[in-house]
């Protein structure tokens, strides 16, 4: 597997933009060149593509998370999409399947994901590679001081 370059980090948002038809938060306002080069410098960031023809058709974007109570690393799923024409050809499967791998030679315990109760196909998915859980998700917003 190839490091991204920012190209190919610009091409999976254009793409998150699409599949997920959230314009505002994946293409409206994008991050400088040099925010998004630091960002793949980093280790605990993770950035799967399928490509087709030279065009990215599938990607997977995650975060190593290091834990505090033992020596052991979880992965979190940040998002994961397939371009429509691409789909049902297994190439999400394939991406957390490298993702995996990844984790493997990482010592990582775990993969984790959310998905979104009106997301029938992502959930067939998840459920067909993992063990569902049913947790709160909470957010948090933090532009006022907290009492």
């Amino acid at each position: 597997m190839e490091a991204l370059d920012v190209a190919a980090l610009r091409a999976v948002n254009a793409l998150f933009a699409l599949a997920f038809e959230d314009h505002a938060s994946y293409a409206a306002n994008p991050p400088p060149d040099a925010y998004l080069e630091r960002l793949l410098r980093r280790e605990q960031f993770v950035a799967l593509i399928a490509e087709q023809n030279g065009a990215v058709v599938g990607a997977l974007v995650g975060y190593e998370l290091e834990k505090f109570e033992q020596a052991r690393s979880e992965f979190y799923i940040y998002d994961l999409a397939v371009a429509e024409a691409a789909r049902r050809q297994g190439i999400a499967t394939q991406l957390i399947a490298s993702l995996s791998e990844m984790v493997r030679k990482r010592d990582g315990s775990v993969i984790f994901v959310q998905a979104d109760y009106d997301d029938p196909p992502a959930i067939a998915l998840y459920e067909k590679l993992g063990t569902r859980e049913e947790v709160l998700h909470f957010d948090i917003a933090v532009t006022a001081p907290l009492r």
